[in-house]
């Protein structure tokens, strides 16, 4: 009995994995669309455009970007947590996923519950980038000039608890200076304002403000990584200046909550995959930082972040507007 026990046991097991391997080689079924839940523009447009395009290259499937914007980034956000978890509604965000939430009384959503990890695809190093009017040129000039007009430097935020938010934050806790934070609705429009004269600096990822340096629009100061960038090694880092600053925005792919194992691993490894191309040299060459791992790491990556940025967010008293 025991051993006709163990027989079917064996049999489940097998006919199971069976299925598994199945589901993972037949999908995708049909064209998958990928969800950036900021309008286009920007580092994240930039770099999800980019890896859908790969996806599909790479699946023989077309992966189809929908720019679906509103909410801080939770319209588009609660679009995949609402939709069917079988891998043909997907969400390229950046770290404000995990962040926004934590600023509101009654969060849309739940990270670790509405949502299953699937890959970190890049570490984005931020750019302190300014008009190209104002008279300094370092960022020991931007803090003697902030501490000299209390209140009066403006500082755009492409979304409330970004990245480019918390490290503005941690910017003006850092040095001790008085700044006035000016929301937008993405990267794009603050960057128009910031060629324009209307705001004075905007923290955000390197890539964001990278051709409109070369073009002389605007000035980068420095990067907000612990070492200067590779890519532009003459930029210097905050930290030169303010010791023991440092700050990361981050990109990655999740599905809705109950994403079949099989499928996250397919796509984790496409992910990885695609990584691993000429996709790496390209983003490198922007600024961004590669650490392609397991579906395990990424999960275990974003709870470390989010520890950080919820004291960030703490001590800073940032809420949603």
């Amino acid at each position: 009995m025991q051993r006709r026990h163990f027989h079917r046991a064996l049999l489940g097991a097998a006919l199971a994995g069976l299925g598994t391997l199945a589901l993972a080689q037949g999908y995708p079924a049909r064209p998958v669309t990928v969800i950036i839940p900021f309008p286009p523009g920007g580092t994240l447009d930039a770099v999800g455009r980019m890896l859908a395009q790969r996806l599909g290259e790479q699946t023989g499937q077309t992966f189809v970007v929908e720019n679906r914007a509103g909410g801080a980034g939770t319209i588009g956000a609660l679009a995949v947590a609402k939709a069917p978890a079988d891998g043909h509604t997907l969400l390229f965000n950046a770290s404000a996923l995990t962040t926004t939430p934590m600023t509101m009384k009654t969060p849309p959503y739940d990270v670790a519950k509405d949502f299953s990890p699937i890959a970190l695809v890049a570490k984005a190093p931020l750019a302190v980038a300014v008009n190209r009017n104002l008279p300094f040129n370092d960022i020991k000039g931007l803090l003697a000039y902030g501490r000299s007009h209390p209140g009066k430097l403006s500082f755009a935020v492409g979304s409330t608890a970004s990245a480019g938010h918390l490290s503005t934050e941690l910017l003006r806790r850092s040095a001790g200076i008085d700044l006035m934070i000016v929301p937008y609705k993405g990267s794009a429009p603050a960057y128009q304002d910031l060629v324009g004269g209307q705001i004075d600096a905007f923290i955000d990822p390197i890539l964001g403000s990278a051709a409109f340096a070369r073009a002389g629009q605007l000035k980068v100061l420095a990067v907000t990584s612990t070492q200067r960038v590779p890519a532009q090694p003459d930029l210097p880092t905050v930290a030169e200046t303010v010791p023991g600053y440092a700050f990361y925005s981050w990109y990655g792919l999740w599905g809705p909550a109950g994403l079949p194992a099989a499928i996250t691993q397919r796509l984790n490894a496409e992910v990885n995959k695609a990584l691993a191309t000429d996709m790496k040299d390209k983003l490198v060459q922007q600024g961004l930082v590669l650490t392609p791992g397991s579906i395990a790491d990424f999960a275990r990556f974003q709870a470390e972040d989010m520890a950080n940025s919820a004291r960030i967010i703490r001590e800073g008293g940032i809420r949603a507007e």
